[in-house]
């Protein structure tokens, strides 16, 4: 397992946090998901290599965008 932090733009809120965090869970691998709204952070927890690209449509596919890994 690794861990991985990407910078989130546009999190607000925890309805927020719960979009990111429903949409990144559908994610193949992700065995866990944290996300920070004050710090605008989303820590994932993957099996194997984290699969950023996938990631990063699940963020936006919740309305926000990732903007560093």
């Amino acid at each position: 397992m690794s861990t991985h932090t990407y910078a989130v733009e546009g999190m607000t809120c925890a309805h927020c946090a719960g979009a990111v965090t429903r949409e990144v869970r559908k994610v193949d691998g992700v065995t866990d998901v944290v996300v920070d709204v004050t710090e605008g952070t989303l820590t994932v927890t993957v099996e194997g290599a984290a699969p950023d690209d996938e990631i990063a449509a699940a963020v936006d596919e919740a309305g926000y965008a990732v903007v560093a890994r």
